[in-house]
C-alpha cells in the first residue's frame, strides 16, 4: 500500500507588493494555520520516505511553519513543475516517484491538488471526497492510499483516507474568521 499526501500552501498574503506571483509570503493567519497543521501531522505520527515541493516563496514559508509544528525536517526536492500544475503534470510527477518510496508528500497548490484528488478517487458516497471537492482550502492535508506502484495509480485507482483543513483544528483558521 502506498500512501500520498497532499498539502497546500498555507493562506498567502496580497497586501504585499511582489513583483511576481510566485514570490507572494504567508500573511500572519497562514503562519498560524501551517503551524497548527505540522502539529497535528506530528500527533498523527505522520512520517514520509519521500518530499517534493513548488519552490514558490508562500511554499517555503509554509514548509518552515509546517516543519515547526511538526518538530521535524521534511527536506523536500524543490520541482518547478509543482508551481501551479494541473492535477496531469502533478500525477506525471507522481509516476516518477521512486518505487523504494512508501509514503510521499506533495506540498503545491490549487486548483492542481484538489483536481489530483477528484481526479484520484472514485466519486461515489465519499463524505471526505465531497468536502474536497466543496474546498480544498489553503494549509489543507489530502492523504490517499492506494495499491500497486506509483506509476500505477490512475484515475479512480486511490482512496481518500484523510481530508484535514485548519478550521478543523482550530475553528478561528475558518474562513469567516480572522
Amino acid at each position: 500500500m502506498k500512501t500520498l499526501t497532499l498539502l497546500r500552501h498555507a493562506k498567502s498574503g496580497w497586501d504585499d507588493p511582489v513583483a511576481r506571483d510566485f514570490d507572494r509570503p504567508l500573511n500572519a493567519k497562514g503562519k498560524r494555520a501551517a503551524a497548527m497543521v505540522g502539529r497535528h501531522m506530528r500527533s498523527l505520527e505522520l512520517q514520509f520516505d519521500h518530499a517534493i515541493a513548488s519552490p514558490a516563496v508562500r511554499v517555503m514559508e509554509t514548509l518552515d511553519q509546517i516543519e515547526s509544528g511538526y518538530g521535524r525536517r521534511l527536506a523536500p526536492d524543490w520541482d518547478r513543475r509543482v508551481y501551479l500544475a494541473s492535477a496531469a503534470t502533478l500525477l506525471d510527477v507522481v509516476h516518477g516517484f521512486s518505487a523504494e518510496t512508501e509514503s510521499a508528500l506533495l506540498i503545491g497548490h490549487n486548483p492542481g491538488l484538489e483536481d489530483l484528488v477528484l481526479m484520484l478517487v472514485a466519486d461515489g458516497a465519499d463524505p471526505l471526497r465531497d468536502a474536497v471537492e466543496d474546498k480544498y482550502p489553503t494549509a489543507s492535508l489530502a492523504e490517499l492510499q492506494f495499491e500497486g506502484d506509483w506509476g500505477d495509480i490512475a484515475a479512480g485507482t486511490a482512496r481518500l483516507t484523510r481530508f484535514v483543513r485548519p478550521r478543523d483544528l482550530d475553528p478561528t483558521l475558518g474562513p469567516d474568521a480572522d
